[in-house]
């Protein structure tokens, strides 16, 4: 059994489904970040059969919720705080996305501006579809 200490302080991204945490880890910029990251792909899980972990140290503060939700509102967020627990947090698909998914439409001010913010607002909650703010070009996860 491989085992990876303990963090001490820090954020322990938990239930990323099997082969998640790449894209996970590419979306929350954590190769930006000089913090230690350690990622376990395909652990053993009695919920999920399978799953990945990304354990990250340091404050949740470096860490964006609302990519975490946006591609998977079933992750659990725990805050690790002197070797222990200290809170979980529960995700939701966020209303707003900021500079987090790109609009495609090549006609958009924010692709012709570069500058601009990319945000992007909750349009149908149960198909998971958003709209560009700008120009209302429709995104959902499946487009990547």
């Amino acid at each position: 059994m491989l085992n990876i200490s303990g963090l001490e302080n820090g954020v322990v991204l938990d239930h990323i489904p099997a082969g998640m945490s790449m894209e996970l880890y590419k979306y929350l910029n954590l190769d930006k970040f000089d913090c230690q990251v350690a990622i376990i792909k395909n652990a053993d899980s009695q919920k999920m059969g399978k799953k990945d972990i990304i354990k990250i140290s340091g404050g949740l503060d470096q860490i964006n919720l609302d990519a975490i939700g946006f591609l998977d509102k079933n992750i659990t967020v725990n805050i690790i705080t002197n070797g222990k627990v200290s809170e979980k947090k529960r995700l939701h698909l966020p209303k707003k996305l900021t500079n987090v998914i790109r609009c495609k439409n090549p006609r958009c001010i924010s692709s012709i501006e570069q500058e601009l913010p990319q945000i992007f607002f909750l349009s149908d909650p149960k198909e998971a579809v958003y709209r560009c703010m700008y120009c209302e070009e429709r995104y959902t996860k499946n487009d990547k």
